[in-house]
């Protein structure tokens, strides 16, 4: 069994009164990919900062790596890595300048300082790039060096703060098959994403936070199926009225609003259901506008928890400061 790389306990942080985190515990093994998800105010980039260093303990417990957050600050900033959501490479700098600026900073000396360079801009295929002043990489290349230089100091845990926004499909996809290697090579990987297939296809474990809280954890798998066989996104002329008559229903688990209409969760054939839904709803009057039937996706799950969509609820960022459920 993996051991815990990361452990929360009864972490609770305020500001000005306002509790953003409310008595919040979890774990994360060592050598997994654990998604963080929460909507833009849930208290998501709080937790973050604080496993990060940028802010300090207020109540609670914090291990990483074995080292206590709030006395031992030092040892765990040189056990993490970190890439954060915005651009922070300097555009003046070359590849090979980066590493080395980097390297450093972090006190490396000069000869695993150059050997680590070279490994990494072999990691992430840069090797003709070495030379190129980063102003003019792609987007994609941007990305691996920054995944590069977080490595760098062969992080036990590297936070990635919304690793593929902005990056087009085959560039997100190439860049994962990246981080599965680090990961493969035993970095744990904490990961906060927009992109819900990406935390499907490649986290261990997820857990989403709302409103200070964690409201639900678990494996993928085990989160979609919790849902029902099927879901059932339908738009109405009288939301309020098209609830009432599908929570009548036995085969409806529940029904809950969202931005756009109503999520119908149902434990049967979406595909039989559908039908009498539909012809009980007009018999009422009830103008139906749209219906889309699909199986459980995390998109879903996190609508079903937070009653909006991680898209529209909006992103969290980390600041941009680099410091020197049961299972």
């Amino acid at each position: 069994m993996s051991e815990n790389i990361i452990e929360v306990k009864n972490l609770e942080y305020s500001y000005n009164g306002f509790k953003a985190v409310d008595d919040v515990s979890f774990f994360v093994k060592e050598g997994e990919i654990f998604s963080f998800l929460g909507p833009n105010g849930a208290g998501k980039s709080t937790v973050i900062n604080i496993l990060t260093t940028l802010l300090p303990v207020q109540k609670g417990s914090v291990r990483i790596a074995g080292y206590d957050r709030a006395t031992e600050p030092e040892q765990i900033r040189r056990s993490i890595g970190i890439v954060f959501q915005d651009e922070t490479l300097d555009r003046d700098l070359t590849v090979w300048e980066t590493f080395e600026l980097h390297g450093r900073l972090y006190s490396m000396p000069k000869v695993e300082r150059r050997q680590r360079i070279e490994e990494m801009i072999k990691l992430v295929e840069l090797e003709d790039k070495r030379d190129a002043r980063t102003r003019n990489l792609s987007g994609g290349m941007k990305r691996r060096l920054e995944i590069g230089r977080g490595l760098m100091t062969r992080p036990k845990v590297l936070f990635l703060d919304e690793p593929t926004i902005g990056l087009d499909t085959q560039t997100r996809r190439r860049l994962w098959d990246y981080i599965k290697k680090v990961n493969e090579s035993g970095t744990t990987i904490f990961l906060t994403t927009h992109y819900m297939d990406e935390a499907d296809l490649v986290s261990n474990w997820i857990d989403i936070l709302d409103h200070g809280k964690i409201i639900a954890s678990g494996v993928p798998a085990e989160l979609k199926n919790a849902l029902g066989r099927d879901m059932v996104y339908i738009e109405t002329s009288d939301d309020a009225a098209a609830t009432e008559i599908l929570k009548s229903l036995e085969s409806v688990r529940d029904v809950k609003a969202a931005s756009q209409g109503l999520v119908v969760t149902i434990n049967v054939d979406g595909t039989h259901l559908l039908p009498q839904i539909m012809n009980m709803l007009k018999d009422k009057g009830i103008e139906i506008s749209s219906v889309n039937l699909k199986k459980p996706t995390l998109d879903d799950v996190f609508v079903h928890y937070t009653g909006r969509d991680i898209r529209n609820a909006g992103a969290e960022k980390l600041h941009r400061i680099m410091p020197k459920a049961v299972r």
